[in-house]
């Protein structure tokens, strides 16, 4: 019995260690090569139950990717496996953009690695839009949903918050569902705190309350740090370009630009309370979270709020995918390399996602270059 418990917490350790050192571009990428490892390859999980880890993550603060390790380390090996795939995926984009801060602060400057980006950000895409139509085939499973998803998508596209596209398609979803059913009994949660905020203390007070509230992308990162540091003085507009942009091109969540911005501050003392103030609510929110999830399940209502809130999640991974596209393929070259990406991503599904977006990098670094 000991043995096999660590089995599965190695089983955890070494998965979520390469996608940490592997998953590059967004939250969206991240989920589509967990996807591919804990469910279509692993059978960790069902792909309706990892439907529910994604709405329900989007439904709480933090780096939703980071929190989806910590769920599927939690369906493997418990609550310490929760604590080991988040650790495992966060520590290596954490010692890349620390060593990527130390070089800032002594040379000023970030490493030139736009050509493999170029070829980077379609093959991500491919991957996403595979992930997606994986995913759809299950979430959008009546009329009623694909309804649902097609306005949120609209919604997305149109620039309102994902929160309001979430938790409005749930209500509209359980609506739907009272004009159908007369009957109905529900109980509902909404787990959400903030921490007000002196050196390091305050360092990590700052981050642990941008930890505890934030939801959305690295754009609504971008704007959480510009209002907390650069019209504080803490940091130049620059630095936290610079930081957003090191958290982009590395592995892992995009929050490691955290790391970044506490090197700049306060050494590398400033970049590990940085660090550890984003990441932990994380931890905490999800370990709450996990163990309700089947719970929610056996309420009729919550369980028709959790199939419109995920028919919600892959219509915003949609809106993603077009935002993506519009800033990254904009030649024949990403175009192609964009295409087959996808193809090798849809047809061949057992190949790692991480040799995709490996492969796009290297045909970027070669095209971009004639």
């Amino acid at each position: 019995m000991y043995s096999d418990k660590k089995n599965k917490l190695k089983e955890v350790a070494t998965l979520f260690l390469r996608l940490g050192c592997i998953s590059f571009g967004g939250p969206a990428v991240h989920i589509a090569m967990m996807e591919k490892e804990v469910v279509q390859k692993r059978k960790w999980m069902t792909n309706d139950h990892f439907l529910d880890l994604i709405g329900a993550t989007n439904l709480i603060p933090g780096p939703n990717s980071t929190e989806m390790t910590m769920h599927c380390g939690h369906e493997r090996a418990g609550w310490k496996g929760l604590i080991v795939a988040g650790m495992c995926f966060i520590v290596p984009a954490v010692i890349i953009t620390g060593l990527i801060a130390w070089a800032y602060q002594n040379y000023g400057t970030l490493p030139q690695v736009a050509p493999f980006i170029f070829g980077i950000k379609p093959a991500i895409i491919s991957v996403v839009v595979a992930l997606m139509i994986s995913l759809a085939r299950k979430a959008l499973k009546s009329v009623e949903l694909w309804l649902i998803g097609f306005f949120a998508a609209v919604l997305s596209l149109c620039g309102i918050n994902e929160m309001y596209v979430l938790f409005g398609s749930g209500f509209i979803g359980i609506l739907w569902h009272f004009l159908k059913n007369q009957k109905h009994k529900a109980n509902i949660f909404i787990p959400l705190f903030s921490i007000n905020t002196t050196s390091n203390l305050k360092l990590f007070w700052l981050f642990l309350k941008i930890g505890s509230i934030l939801y959305g992308s690295g754009y609504v990162l971008f704007a959480f740090l510009d209002e907390e540091l650069v019209k504080t003085g803490l940091i130049t507009k620059q630095t936290l370009i610079d930081a957003i942009a090191v958290g982009q091109f590395t592995p892992g969540p995009v929050f490691s630009s955290a790391t970044f911005i506490g090197w700049q501050i306060a050494g590398i003392t400033g970049a590990m309370v940085a660090t550890l103030g984003i990441f932990l609510p994380s931890f905490l929110f999800v370990a709450f979270l996990n163990p309700l999830i089947p719970k929610l399940r056996e309420s009729k209502i919550m369980s028709v709020f959790l199939d419109t809130v995920n028919a919600a999640s892959i219509a915003i991974i949609l809106s993603v995918c077009v935002e993506m596209f519009k800033t990254s393929v904009t030649d024949w070259k990403s175009f192609a390399i964009m295409f087959v990406s996808f193809l090798i991503s849809f047809f061949i599904k057992k190949i790692n996602s991480a040799f995709i977006v490996i492969g796009g990098a290297l045909l970027g670094y070669i095209l971009y270059l004639i």
